[in-house]
C-alpha cells in the first residue's frame, strides 16, 4: 500500500531535472524532500502527483501503476497535493473553497447554489484545521497562514470526498499528501502549528488509517523536527536518505547542502541553497 517510484527520470530537452529516483514512503509515514535549489524536488513532486509525464521510470500506489494517469484520476485513488504559493479560489468563501472538494466527486451543476448542500463535511475539516469561526470570511483576505491551512483542508476534503456517503464517513483505502514546501513564507509560530497539524494527519485514528506525506521544504525546523525520515535530492539524484539523525551526520549532505556550520534545533530557518 505504499507510494512506490521507481527509477523515475524526467528530462526537459537537454537537462535532466530528475534522473533516476527511487523511494518508497508508507501509509502513516511523514517524509520529508529536502535539497538545493535546482535539485529537482518540485519536478519529482510534479510528476508523482501527475502535473508533468515522466520521461521514464514509474509511480505506484496502493498496488497500481498511477504514471499513466491525470491528477484528477490520482485523486479518486487518494493521492492530493498542495502547492509552494497557496492556491485558493480567492473570490469565495472559507467554507465554499472547501465546499467545492467535498462535491466534486459528484458534480456541481451550474445553477447549484453551495450553501444549499451539506455543509457539515466542509465544517468538520474546518474545525480540523483551525479556520472554523473565519468559516464565512472570503479567502482573499485570509492571511497568508491560513491560507495555507485552508489549501490542506482543501486537499482534505478532495480525498474525504472519494465515495462519501455522510459527512463523517472516511474512505477504507489508504490517502497521500503531497506537500510542497508547507511551511513557506510562514512564521515560526505559524509553521509550528502547520506542522503539528501535518505531522497529527499521520496517526491511525479509530475510523481511518494514518495518511502518507511526503513534503519539500527549506526550513529545517519543519523537517528535523517533524520527518520520521528525510530523502535528500541532489543534482536529480538521492543522495542520502534516512532518520533525521543520520541525514544530520551525513558529512556529503554537510558539504553540498546543509553546511558544516548547521546543527538541528539551530535558529536558522535556511540552509544554504
Amino acid at each position: 500500500m505504499a507510494l512506490q517510484v521507481t527509477g523515475l527520470v524526467k528530462h526537459f530537452a537537454g537537462v535532466r531535472a530528475v534522473n533516476g529516483v527511487t523511494m518508497t514512503v508508507q501509509p502513516g509515514e511523514c517524509v520529508a524532500l529536502i535539497g538545493p535549489n535546482g535539485a529537482g524536488k518540485s519536478t519529482l513532486f510534479a510528476c508523482i502527483a501527475g502535473q508533468q509525464k515522466l520521461t521514464t521510470g514509474t509511480v505506484w500506489w496502493n498496488g497500481q501503476r498511477v504514471d499513466p494517469l491525470q491528477p484528477a484520476q490520482r485523486l479518486k485513488h487518494g493521492i492530493a497535493r498542495t502547492f509552494q504559493v497557496a492556491r485558493t479560489f480567492e473570490a469565495l468563501t472559507v467554507l465554499q473553497n472547501v465546499q467545492l472538494l467535498t462535491q466534486y466527486s459528484r458534480g456541481l451543476a451550474a445553477y447549484n447554489i453551495l450553501e444549499d448542500g451539506n455543509t457539515a463535511r466542509a465544517r468538520m475539516l474546518l474545525e480540523r484545521v483551525g479556520l472554523l469561526e473565519l468559516a464565512l470570511t472570503q479567502a482573499k483576505v485570509l492571511p497568508y497562514g491560513a491560507k495555507k491551512r485552508l489549501e490542506l483542508a482543501m486537499a482534505l476534503a478532495g480525498l474525504h470526498g472519494i465515495g462519501e456517503t455522510n459527512a463523517r464517513s472516511i474512505p477504507a483505502g489508504p490517502q497521500m499528501l503531497l506537500l510542497d514546501e508547507p511551511a513557506a513564507g510562514l512564521a515560526a509560530t505559524e509553521r509550528t502549528q502547520l506542522m503539528d497539524l501535518v505531522k497529527s494527519l499521520t496517526r491511525p485514528q479509530a475510523d481511518r488509517r494514518g495518511i502518507a506525506v511526503l513534503y519539500t521544504e527549506h526550513n529545517m525546523d519543519a523537517v528535523f523536527g517533524y520527518a520520521d525520515r528525510v530523502l535528500v535530492l541532489i543534482d536529480g539524484l538521492v543522495a542520502a536518505q534516512g532518520s533525521p539523525q543520520d541525514i544530520a551526520a551525513d558529512s556529503n549532505v554537510r558539504e553540498r547542502y546543509l553546511g558544516h556550520w548547521w546543527e538541528p534545533g539551530r535558529a536558522a530557518e535556511q540552509c544554504h541553497a
